[in-house]
């Protein structure tokens, strides 16, 4: 017999904040799932990354072109990105259409469908089950075929919400890039065990958005 499915309510369009570094705060708390015929995969996001308009290390940065043409559409549109020829990397795009700036989902606390995920992980701790961008995508069974595909469906790939009232949300400084590293653009559930990168770089005091300097 299988366990009732969470409560998670699909997000629309309507829902989310338009600009990079409002969404990626807002998405901390809410959930990412995918439905396969065999079953629910679901998690709760604790980590993302912003790219705003203007930022250097993103790929919309150069202007559209047909690999990233998915960051230039109506926010909540996923961009599917293959990273250093390893690792597929989800994002989401961010502004206002034809607008090229998105955010990263980073990793997820895994709550749903754990069997159907550590099938895609196998031998590896509840805890780094999703715990960083590659791993999140192996684990939910996520390629290039998602790629523009529209996360405010409800239907196969999405992002929902359990409650509206705000979670508490840390900010510091992006990792993994080379330039333009200064940039209090990356956004965390405090406390979580499941957010990815070195443990002492959440450990500084945390600004909320609404006072992180975003230059």
């Amino acid at each position: 017999m299988r366990k009732p499915l969470l409560p998670i309510i699909p997000l629309s369009r309507d829902d989310l904040p338009v600009g990079a570094a409002e969404l990626a705060r807002f998405m901390i708390g809410k959930y990412l799932v995918h439905d396969l015929p065999e079953g629910r995969m679901s998690g709760r996001i604790v980590e993302t990354e912003a790219y705003p308009v203007g930022d250097s290390t993103s790929h919309a940065f150069i202007g559209r072109r047909p690999y990233n043409g998915s960051m230039f559409l109506a926010p909540g549109h996923a961009y599917v990105r293959l990273t250093y020829g390893l690792s597929y990397m989800l994002n989401m795009s961010a502004e206002a259409e034809d607008v090229g700036a998105g955010i990263l989902i980073r990793a997820i606390e895994p709550l749903e469908g754990l069997p159907l995920i550590e099938a895609r992980r196998p031998g590896v701790p509840l805890r780094d089950l999703a715990r960083g961008p590659g791993r999140l995508t192996t684990a939910l069974g996520i390629g290039q075929s998602f790629d523009g595909r529209d996360l405010c469906t409800g239907r196969d790939l999405w992002i929902g919400v359990i409650e509206k009232d705000d979670v508490p949300v840390g900010v510091t400084t992006r990792i993994g890039l080379s330039r333009e590293t200064h940039r209090p653009l990356r956004f965390f559930e405090p406390g979580s065990l499941f957010v990815s990168g070195p443990r002492k770089l959440l450990q500084a005091p945390h600004a909320d958005l609404a006072s992180a300097p975003q230059n």
